[in-house]
C-alpha cells in the first residue's frame, strides 16, 4: 500500500468548517450552520479513514484486508458521518460508463439526496465523467486535494484535484479539460 496521508485537522467554529492541509495552512470555509460545518468536517474525517482500502469494484470493506471502489466510498463515508440511511445501490455494472449513456452515477447521488452546486467545500462530492458517463466520484478534502478510491492507484488515496488523470482527457494526441460536476448534501 502507498504511504499513509497525514491530514493535519478538519474542524467546525461555529458556521465556519476549517481545514489545516499538510503544509500547515488554513483554509475557511463559511457554511450555513454551525450543524452543517460539524457535519462537513465529520464527512473528511470519515472519507479518510478509507485510506489504504484496497481499489475493488462493488467492494464495500474498510481496511486494508477489506476493498472498496468509488461510490461504496462515498456511500459508507456519509453514512458514517450520519448524513445518509442505508443505502446499496449494488449491484450495478463496473464498466456502465464505457458502453452506455445512462447517468447511473448521477442517479444514485439523486437517491442519496445529493443535489448539483456550483462550487465544491470540504466534505461536498467532485465526479469527473470517464467514458460516456460522469462515473468516478471522490470527497473534497480540501481547495486542492480530493480523496477517493481510485483505480489508478489501487487503493483508497488522497490526489491533487489537478492531477493530469482527473483533469484531462488525453485526445487525439493533446489533452482537454475532463468534465467534472460538484454535489452536495447541504442546502435544500
Amino acid at each position: 500500500m502507498g504511504a499513509v496521508y497525514h491530514h493535519q485537522e478538519t474542524w467546525a467554529e461555529g458556521a465556519r468548517l476549517l481545514v489545516k492541509d499538510r503544509a500547515g495552512a488554513i483554509e475557511a470555509h463559511d457554511v450555513a450552520s454551525e450543524s452543517e460545518a460539524t457535519q462537513r468536517a465529520h464527512a473528511v474525517r470519515a472519507m479518510l479513514g478509507w485510506i489504504g482500502t484496497p481499489f475493488r469494484d462493488c467492494g464495500f470493506v474498510k481496511g486494508p484486508n477489506g476493498a472498496v471502489d468509488c461510490a461504496m466510498s462515498l456511500v459508507g463515508t456519509y453514512r458514517e458521518a450520519g448524513l445518509i440511511g442505508d443505502f446499496d445501490p449494488r449491484p450495478y455494472p463496473s464498466r456502465w460508463f464505457q458502453h452506455r449513456e445512462e447517468e447511473r452515477f448521477l442517479d444514485c447521488l439523486a437517491q442519496l439526496g445529493a443535489h448539483e452546486t456550483d462550487a465544491a467545500r470540504p466534505g461536498d462530492i467532485l465526479v469527473w465523467r470517464f467514458g460516456r458517463t460522469y462515473a468516478h466520484g471522490a470527497v473534497m478534502i480540501n481547495a486542492r486535494e480530493v480523496c477517493h478510491a481510485y483505480a489508478a492507484a489501487g487503493q483508497v488515496t488522497v490526489s491533487a484535484i489537478d492531477e493530469p488523470l482527473l483533469a484531462f482527457i488525453g485526445w487525439r494526441g493533446g489533452h482537454v479539460p475532463r468534465p467534472v460536476k460538484y454535489f452536495t448534501l447541504w442546502g435544500r
